[in-house]
């Protein structure tokens, strides 16, 4: 086994090889001696809890965006998320090397793909993108990952310069209406309640973590569901008082909320309650405002 240090960043990079040469090849591959930043080139991309085909897919990447490379094997690559910090494999084939500046959306003005699904084209031909997909340096429908060239066919989002009014945030909400239940999903395609509320917040130029558990530590707590508004967060518990659960208030009682499907459904002081099985599906634990 041999080793590869970035001084820099203080990482360590073990690449599993005994042979001198595949060793050094695998640093020229991956540029571990210049950069230990990567990019999503594809639509979507598996983010696995361990190193394997076979294991739970706990997040995705979407189309351009941005990840610490934080250790690597011949067909895995361990990365944290830019956008959240979440941890996990990707298959390495799936991603580009990039710089800390290709990747860094918290400096820029950060425009998505505002489409259900959108094309670009680069040099090994058109892809499609999902809603949500990261359009990073966009100019002119032209953006870069990494070294790469693309160009976008499709309407995009600024997220600077979307107010946060309620129409705003329930349109962007409601354009997930129908997806289906996907744990670990983060795109219109699958999507689980995180993934829902992390996106749509995203595009509001907001972050929030992964998991509904994390993210109920974020925000201002409200104190009843009558002073709630559009754009809170609902939070809802288990049997042991654990968070299982998250779904943005909108207008008038509802809320939507991504269980079986992305759905909205009616809110009050005890919880979601489906009109369809005429019964509660969630009991509620708290509201934060994050707006």
């Amino acid at each position: 086994m041999y080793y590869a240090i970035n001084y820099e960043r203080n990482v360590v990079y073990k690449f599993y090889t005994t042979n001198k040469k595949n060793f050094f090849n695998l640093l020229l591959l991956r540029k571990i001696n210049i950069v230990s930043f990567g990019i999503c080139p594809l639509a979507i991309v598996p983010v696995r809890n361990e190193p394997s085909d076979k294991s739970e897919m706990v997040s995705q990447l979407l189309f351009g965006e941005g990840f610490e490379v934080l250790d690597a094997q011949p067909k895995w690559t361990k990365v944290q998320l830019h956008w959240d910090g979440y941890t996990g494999w990707v298959d390495s084939s799936s991603i580009h090397a990039a710089s800390f500046s290709d990747i860094d959306e918290e400096e820029k003005k950060i425009f998505y793909c505002n489409d259900i699904s959108a094309l670009v084209h680069s040099t090994l031909g058109k892809q499609v993108i999902t809603y949500g997909s990261t359009l990073p340096q966009l100019k002119k429908n032209k953006l870069k990952l990494g070294d790469d060239e693309y160009s976008f066919e499709g309407n995009p989002l600024n997220s600077s310069s979307i107010p946060h009014t309620e129409i705003a945030i329930e349109e962007l909400a409601t354009k997930y209406l129908n997806a289906p239940y996907l744990w670990g999903g983060r795109s219109i395609l699958g999507i689980d309640c995180s993934g829902l509320t992390q996106m749509v917040f995203k595009m509001l130029g907001i972050k929030l973590y992964r998991d509904a558990f994390q993210q109920s530590d974020q925000g201002m707590l409200v104190n009843f569901v009558d002073e709630a508004r559009t754009g809170d967060l609902a939070f809802f518990k288990n049997e042991e008082g654990k968070i299982i659960h998250v779904g943005i208030i909108l207008s008038n009682n509802r809320i939507i909320h991504a269980s079986g499907r992305v759905r909205i459904d009616d809110i009050d002081h005890y919880g979601i309650y489906n009109k369809q099985k005429k019964s509660y599906s969630h009991q509620l634990r708290f509201i934060k405002r994050i707006l």
